[in-house]
């Protein structure tokens, strides 16, 4: 059979939400010959996760032809420079996970060395967050796009969005429907399987109706409707490392000053998130049901909320881990269906990203080579197990006493690939990165230091002086706060730029 003859003419994809319309938008900018099909239900209502993102968001949007004015003001979103952890070490104890660098990146090793040599000195009292543009903007809720200009210090961080899950998936569909995706409103209730080679090769609704394809994206959510009702494909577990398995959700009127950054505060049977958007905040409580029941998880969540609640509680429960196989025959799953992580990093979204992307780079032709099966498996794999990995530190290097979960996480046997880097790190201020590698230096940095695992030792760099660490860090953290205060503040950058028509309450009621 001729190169041409075999290639893909039909996919299907089964079920919408963010992780449907992600990967129609994808497939579709880059096939333009093949039937596209979605299936979706408005009976079945999506999770809203992932509200928060990280830095490569923006690659994807930019692939996809999207502006990015327009995107925040039709998701209502805002921007991120990066993750406020507060009380997850201890009571009291606060520390930013910044996207960018500390210092400059031509001066990075000698930023942390400065800082460990003051800090044994004691002639230092400042945190290392205050070396990093990114917490200076974001501590004085400002915001502007960074420099391209590696002499400036404005040019040293970098950000992602907040914005409305539902309302990205929105307006990726019309995207899609313009580059000639098909939707079908239906529920999917069975499938049937090829007798010879346990492909997917229809899928029935429940009005009676058929739909036929080649390659089938499982988007269905938890369940896995394809992947694993149909495949049987299994699914790893990990909630012996990761044992929240619940979290329950509300959105609530805005209140204070429009921060930069999503926050994370340590509760005593897990953590809340507080995600700032243009009309309101989205607040969630992650816990684990062994230690907190849903009542109690609830009255906590709204206890702490910073405006009015918009809504009624709601409770979403999950299993931390990822299926066996994201790759099943002429099965692969995107999103929900492929596993969990809990969003204490902002993954969900980028997950999805990547596997579309890791998709688009090995795509079969009509034989499904195996070879790119295995590898899109083993990619897939060794990236989910790197963000576990860099989820569990969190709660592996808590000194927190006040609650069980806190003492059982403490505790807790860790994979060997992250007791290797916390001991790294802890000898000489040594990171070590792992292939596939999601977070850059400065995040495993950012939460080594933060979590309070620091460095016995740390290698000068070339020609520094320990003599002068002190002045040099003053200067650093001088110019940058500086810097900082000359750009616009978070509110009169989305006013200029992008504000969604209905967020104007935002603004008059900040303003009184």
């Amino acid at each position: 059979m001729e190169a041409e003859d075999r290639k893909l003419t039909s996919i299907v994809i089964a079920g919408g939400g963010s992780a449907g319309w992600m990967t129609a938008a994808a497939l579709s900018n880059v096939l333009p010959g093949c039937r596209i099909t979605l299936i979706e239900s408005e009976e079945i209502g999506i999770v809203g996760v992932g509200e928060a993102t990280i830095p490569p968001i923006k690659q994807f949007n930019k692939t996809l032809g999207l502006d990015e004015f327009e995107f925040l003001r039709r998701t209502k979103g805002s921007y991120k420079l990066g993750i406020q952890f507060v009380d997850w070490v201890e009571p009291g104890r606060r520390y930013f996970h910044p996207f960018g660098t500390y210092g400059r990146p031509f001066d990075f090793g000698h930023l942390m060395y400065f800082w460990h040599q003051a800090q044994r000195m004691g002639k230092v009292s400042s945190s290392l967050d205050d070396y990093c543009m990114a917490w200076v903007v974001a501590s004085q809720a400002r915001f502007a796009v960074p420099l391209n200009d590696p002499r400036s210090v404005l040019s040293t961080y970098d950000y992602a969005y907040h914005f409305d899950a539902s309302l990205y998936a929105a307006f990726l569909r019309e995207v899609s429907e313009r580059r000639g995706v098909a939707r079908i409103e239906g529920r999917i209730i069975a499938s049937r399987l090829n007798g010879e080679t346990g492909h997917v090769e229809t899928l029935r609704l429940q009005d009676g109706r058929e739909v036929s394809g080649e390659l089938f994206i499982d988007c269905s959510g938890f369940r896995g409707l394809l992947i694993e009702d149909a495949l049987h494909t299994g699914y790893e577990d990990w909630t012996h490392w990761l044992p929240c398995d619940r979290a329950v959700a509300v959105p609530c009127a805005s209140a204070g000053d429009f921060l930069p950054y999503t926050r994370s505060t340590a509760r005593t049977a897990g953590w809340q998130w507080r995600i700032p958007l243009q009309h309101r905040i989205g607040n969630g409580y992650v816990y684990s049901s062994n230690y907190l029941d849903e009542a109690g998880a609830a009255a906590t969540l709204l206890a702490h909320l910073d405006g009015k609640a918009l809504a009624e509680p709601r409770t979403l429960r999950f299993v931390t881990g990822r299926r066996r196989l994201a790759w099943n025959r002429n099965v692969v799953a995107i999103g929900l269906s492929s596993g969990f992580l809990e969003p204490l990093e902002s993954t969900s979204l980028h997950l999805i990203q990547s596997s579309i992307q890791r998709l688009l780079a090995m795509f079969p032709d009509r034989n499904f080579d195996p070879a790119l099966r295995d590898e899109y498996n083993r990619i897939t794999h060794s990236e989910w197990e790197r963000v576990r990995d860099f989820i569990i530190l969190h709660y592996f290097l808590n000194r927190r006493s006040d609650g069980e979960l806190w003492r059982y996480c403490a505790n807790m046997p860790i994979p060997d690939t992250l007791s290797e880097s916390i001991e790294h790190f802890r000898r000489n201020a040594r990171i070590v990165l792992r292939e596939h590698e999601v977070f850059v230096p400065a995040s495993w940095l950012a939460v080594q230091v933060g979590q309070l695992n620091l460095p016995e030792a740390c290698d000068p760099p070339p020609q520094a002086h320990a003599a002068d660490s002190v002045q040099w860090l003053e200067k650093m953290r001088a110019t940058l706060h500086a810097e900082a205060s000359r750009l616009p503040t978070h509110q009169q950058f989305i006013d200029g730029n992008c504000r969604a028509e209905e967020s104007h309450a935002r603004t008059d009621s900040q303003s009184e």
